[in-house]
């Protein structure tokens, strides 16, 4: 009876200290989730603001359809790159909080 209850307060310990592991991983990756996030919405803004003011600057319609065009272009190109980002980030994520379950998993099978 006595090693059961040592044998369950240790795996309860180690579950634990997994977690607080696994949720440190959890809000770093968040947090670079986050920061890629807000750069993304400054640089699209950005990219936004300058196609606006080429395009008030333009001298005829040929000129504004193909600022316009560039502009579309350029934004679709950067919304594949950074999806592809946070793609990659969030399955970055995934195996950093998976990781320190990795063991206990192991001594489960």
């Amino acid at each position: 009876m006595t090693q059961t209850y040592e044998d369950f307060s240790k795996y309860g310990k180690e579950f634990a200290d997994t977690g607080l592991k696994s949720f440190a991983s959890l809000s770093k990756g968040a947090q670079a989730i986050a920061t890629e996030a807000g750069e993304y919405t400054k640089k699209s803004f950005e990219a936004g603001s300058a196609a606006a003011e080429k395009l008030l600057s333009a001298k005829s319609l040929e000129k504004a359809i193909e600022i316009q065009s560039d502009f579309a272009r350029q934004s679709y190109e950067a919304f594949v790159t950074e999806a592809t980002k946070f793609s990659d980030l969030y399955a970055e994520l995934a195996k950093e909080a998976y990781k320190p379950f990795e063991s206990m998993v192991a001594k489960a099978k």
